[in-house]
């Protein structure tokens, strides 16, 4: 009876000692799986903070780009305008000047984003005095 009891314990040492160890085990395997979920998880998050990262500058990049073009065919269109006034003013003066041998004077001052002009225009005893300020649509 004592040999049975004594096997008995035994046994359930034994038993007990496989469970401790299957258990032990398990958790080491749920630990390495933890482990790596984390770091699987971090990776994704820092792609997609990236990605985000990527899409805001090119976005930004585009709105830039399209502002300065938007400034720059605003300049032009203002540079053409005065071109066409200048060519129109020249012109008109060339066919005076032949009629009634006026002349014809001027100044301007270009700023960074303005255009100060000053013409004076004289046909015989008339003459013609034009100031005029013309503001640049420039950011500043």
């Amino acid at each position: 009876q004592i040999t049975e009891l004594t096997a008995t314990k035994i046994q359930a040492w034994w038993r007990g000692t496989l469970v401790r160890r299957t258990l032990l085990h398990a958790a080491l395997r749920v630990w390495i799986i933890q482990c790596w979920w984390r770091k699987i998880s971090m990776r994704l998050r820092e792609e997609k903070q990236r990605t985000g990262l990527e899409l805001y500058a090119q976005e930004t990049r585009a709105v830039v780009k399209l502002q300065s073009w938007i400034r720059m065919w605003l300049v032009r269109q203002q540079y053409c305008r005065l071109c066409t006034a200048v060519r129109i003013t020249q012109d008109y003066w060339r066919d005076q000047t032949c009629q009634n041998h006026g002349f014809f004077q001027g100044n301007y001052e270009l700023r960074e984003n303005q255009l100060n002009l000053r013409l004076d225009i004289s046909m015989g005893s008339h003459i013609c005095r034009i100031t005029d300020c013309i503001p640049f649509p420039i950011k500043n």
